[in-house]
């Protein structure tokens, strides 16, 4: 097994923490060399010199912004001239809470740009490497908020209703050749103590969907090596938010959300 990865190596985006650090590091723990992207100032470093230590594997990283357009064709280039890429996982995303009307352009603009474009644009600039080598997967990190919109989150959700359907799309076109694609929904996850102490604000919902990243990578990693086109967490949460008519859960998602902008508007107004 260790002979047959010594040459190949799993990208994994937005990996300085969170669920791309457990992918990660889960994929380390499997003998993949991998190569870390995220933002600068991420203790990338110091996370790829551990694993390379712990492991026994190559890790590299590479710090960059997606929310640059050149950053991403830069990457690409770097990644395809110094690398065979057998595991492609476009994790790197943008989230957030607020009122569409107040949002700013930038934060809008970012969403986008992260979410959307740069899976799209590095799955597309990566696909001829993958194609190269013996057996090969492409994992996106979608979401369940993928499956129902919710104000207060507008764009998020939309975004990775987008992530969903292009990773299905992909694999329906890629599905004869030696490149597999699947995606991951899941829901939110204890990535640390102020993400975790908002989800459990939004009530019972809101620590129903609660997920620890290091079951969700060694779960969705087993998966994808299982050929699992769409892999999800929490059954339960899904079938909710499948089998639920728009006309529910729309203002119930909303609702939820809208307790969790008051509550932070209070604090920051100091009530």
């Amino acid at each position: 097994m260790k002979e047959k990865l010594k040459n190949q190596f799993a990208v994994i985006t937005g990996a300085s923490q969170g669920l791309g650090r457990a992918f990660a590091l889960e994929l380390a723990r499997r003998h993949y060399n991998v190569v870390l992207v995220s933002l600068p100032e991420q203790n990338l470093e110091q996370l790829s010199e551990w694993i390379s230590k712990e492991y026994k594997v190559e890790a590299i990283y590479y710090e960059t912004d997606f929310s640059v357009d050149s950053n991403i064709r830069l990457l690409s280039s770097w990644l395809n001239k110094n690398f065979n890429i057998s595991i492609l996982i476009n994790n790197a995303g943008i989230g957030g809470t607020q009122s569409f009307e107040q949002a700013h352009i930038d934060y809008i603009d970012a969403i986008i740009q992260v979410n959307i474009k740069a899976t799209v644009l590095l799955t597309h600039q990566l696909l001829t490497n993958l194609k190269r080598q013996p057996h090969s997967y492409i994992l996106n990190v979608s979401s369940i908020a993928a499956f129902s919109p919710m104000g207060y989150k507008t764009v998020y959700p939309a975004s990775k209703a987008f992530v969903h359907s292009f990773s299905r799309g992909l694999y329906a076109e890629l599905k004869d050749t030696n490149v597999f694609v699947s995606v991951i929904n899941p829901g939110a996850m204890a990535t640390n103590k102020e993400i975790t102490s908002r989800i459990e604000r939004q009530g019972i919902f809101g620590k129903l969907t609660l997920l620890d990243p290091a079951k969700v990578a060694r779960y969705s990693i087993g998966r994808l090596f299982k050929r699992d086109t769409v892999i999800m967490l929490n059954p339960l949460i899904w079938l909710l938010a499948t089998v639920l008519p728009i006309w529910i859960k729309l203002p119930m998602m909303t609702n939820i959300v809208k307790r969790e902008v008051l509550y932070e508007n209070s604090v920051c107004n100091g009530y």
